[in-house]
């Protein structure tokens, strides 16, 4: 597997993995909602300043993007789930940043175990997640106690 910098061709293929990915851990959300959210995510992924891609074998298998020390989104596509994709992306923007900052949905109980398991505690709450919808989101932050397993 290969982590590379987005380009705009990546796009399309990164909201496939966007939506297999929520389909297949947010049976929180209704269809509608993935919907509403998919419209917001297709208007801000090509704004990131740091878009990370996953490649294996020559296939777009998760992304992350970050903002300052900010993860603003981490998906991994749904048939690479349990892989090591997603701990992968992670390690390499963990790569140097002494702490970094993530929000996950409270409802997702498998994001949650990630982020856990590498390290991450709750540090805040918020009722609604940033476009104000009903959906509560937990604020996690990191420090960088663990060395990465992935080198950039």
């Amino acid at each position: 597997m290969s982590i590379r910098r987005a380009v705009p061709a990546d796009v399309q293929d990164l909201l496939g993995i966007w939506r297999r990915s929520v389909e297949a851990t947010h049976a929180f959300l209704s269809a509608a909602d993935v919907d509403a959210i998919a419209l917001d995510v297709e208007s801000y992924l090509p704004r990131m300043s740091d878009l990370r891609v996953a490649e294996r074998g020559g296939r777009l298998v998760g992304f992350v993007a970050l903002e300052g020390d900010v993860i603003e989104m981490l998906f991994v596509d749904a048939d690479a789930q349990g892989t090591g994709v997603g701990s992968t992306l992670l390690d390499a923007v963990l790569a140097g940043r002494a702490l970094t900052r993530v929000d996950v949905n409270e409802q997702n109980s498998a994001g949650r175990a990630f982020y856990a398991r590498r390290g991450f505690v709750e540090v805040g709450r918020s009722e609604t997640d940033g476009e104000g919808r009903p959906f509560p989101i937990l604020h996690l932050t990191a420090q960088a106690a663990a060395t990465p397993r992935y080198r950039p």
